[in-house]
């Protein structure tokens, strides 16, 4: 699962100057960062790692072309919507179990 750190990180992917959102993703967490993102408008560029001797690797390198956007402002400040209305959570963003509803002396680890 994606560990959201505050840096922001910048990459050229496809050719194109990107932020990164997240790199290390595996294809499953590819296809459900491209679909969430592209609901709030933001253009994905997807791009394989590749290892030090230049051998693509299994994992990406996930990215959107808004070179101002930071994944943790549009998270923590409640900029990123899903589909069904709702503001995306940390919980939703790392695709755990959403217990949003549930006050949290109730939620149960």
């Amino acid at each position: 699962m994606a560990i959201l750190k505050g840096k922001h990180n910048i990459a050229e992917i496809e050719g194109i100057r990107c932020t990164v959102v997240e790199s290390g993703a595996t294809d499953d967490r590819v296809a459900f960062l491209k679909d969430l993102l592209g609901f709030n408008r933001y253009e994905v560029k997807t791009e394989k790692e590749k290892a030090k001797d230049g051998s693509p690797l299994e994992t990406n390198i996930i990215g959107v072309t808004d070179i101002l956007f930071n994944p943790i402002i549009g998270l923590y400040q409640k900029k990123l919507f899903r589909k069904d209305g709702k503001t995306v959570t940390h919980r939703y963003w790392n695709q755990l179990s959403d217990q949003d509803d549930i006050p949290y002396w109730q939620v149960q680890p």
